[in-house]
């Protein structure tokens, strides 16, 4: 997912989008540890992905309190 796309998102699609991720990464590491791992590069995208929605939402957290002064 692009940060182009993840910006047109709203706060809640956000939250939604990092809760899905998150699961995504834990699904990947209980088939490592079983052993049936079919794409590897998926856990790095996952990872990617989380950080851009955090990064977003921080974004957004800290342009909201500039705002708000």
């Amino acid at each position: 997912m692009k940060a182009k796309d993840i910006r047109e998102l709203t706060s809640d699609e956000l939250q939604q989008q990092l809760k899905e991720r998150n699961e995504a990464l834990w699904a990947f590491r209980m088939q490592m540890s079983s052993g049936v791992v079919d794409n590897v590069r998926g856990a790095r995208n996952a990872r990617r992905d989380v950080a851009r929605i955090r990064t977003i939402l921080r974004q957004r957290e800290i342009g909201d309190a500039k705002g708000k002064k």
